[in-house]
C-alpha cells in the first residue's frame, strides 16, 4: 500500500466544506483509517455549502460517515474537540500524516504559535513535533501579512502549504472537477494513488517539429 495507511483528518471553519469530504471520500476508497476531527464552525460550513447536515456529537458524526462514504466498520474514528485521550493527541498513537483541509487562517495561527487549544490544534502540534506530514490547505482571499508570516513560519517547521487554488490546464467542465483538482494535489503529497487528475506531462504529445 502506497502513502499513510492512518491519516488524521481535519476540517476547520473556512470555506471549502467539499474538499474535506471529497478527500474523505477517497481515503475510504483506498482503504485508509482516518481519523476526523471537525470543528463546530467547519459544520456550519458544511450545512451552508453542501447538501450534507452533520449531527452533533462525535459517535454520531461517525456513523453518518461512515454510510455516507461506504466505510468499513471502524474505519472512520471521530473525535470531539476536548477528546484529549485520543490517539491523535500523543506522538505515541497518532498517524504519520495529517491534513487540515479546508483550514481557516485562525487554525493556521493557532498551529503555527503551538496553542493547541482543542483537539485539532493539539493533533496538529504532534505532527510538528514528532516531524510528521502536516498538509494545511487553506482558502482566504487576499493573504494579509499575518497570514503569510504564519505560513511561513510553518513551512520552515517542515509543513506543507496546499492553497485551494485549482489549475485550469486539464479543461475543467465542472466545480466538481475543481475540487478533484485540489484533492489530488492533497493525494499526491500523501503518496497515495489518485486518477482525478494526471500528472504533468503524462497526456503530453511530441510534436514532430
Amino acid at each position: 500500500m502506497a502513502g499513510a495507511e492512518r491519516i488524521t483528518l481535519a476540517m476547520t471553519g473556512a470555506s471549502g466544506a467539499q474538499y474535506g469530504l471529497r478527500l474523505l471520500d477517497c481515503l475510504v476508497q483506498e482503504d485508509r483509517e482516518v481519523h476526523f476531527l471537525i470543528s463546530k464552525a467547519a459544520q456550519l460550513v458544511v450545512a451552508t455549502e453542501t447538501d450534507v447536515t452533520l449531527p452533533g456529537k462525535p459517535q454520531a458524526i461517525q456513523a453518518f460517515l461512515s454510510e455516507y462514504t461506504g466505510a468499513a466498520p471502524g474505519q472512520i474514528r471521530v473525535y470531539g474537540k476536548e477528546d484529549w485521550m485520543a490517539p491523535v493527541a500523543s506522538g505515541s498513537g497518532a498517524p504519520s500524516a495529517m491534513v487540515v483541509v479546508p483550514c481557516s487562517t485562525g487554525t493556521l495561527s493557532a498551529i503555527a504559535t503551538g496553542a493547541c487549544n482543542n483537539l485539532i490544534e493539539r493533533a496538529a502540534d504532534v505532527a510538528l513535533k514528532e516531524r510528521r506530514q502536516l498538509i494545511l490547505v487553506p482558502r482566504e482571499t487576499p493573504f494579509s501579512s499575518i497570514h503569510l508570516e504564519n505560513m511561513l513560519k510553518l513551512s520552515n517547521m517542515g509543513a506543507v502549504i496546499l492553497p485551494a487554488a485549482p489549475g485550469f490546464y486539464h479543461q475543467p467542465q465542472t466545480v466538481d472537477d475543481l475540487i478533484d483538482f485540489v484533492v489530488a494535489r492533497i493525494l499526491n503529497q500523501l503518496g497515495i494513488p489518485q486518477d482525478m487528475l494526471p500528472r504533468w506531462g503524462e497526456h503530453h504529445l511530441v510534436s514532430d517539429e
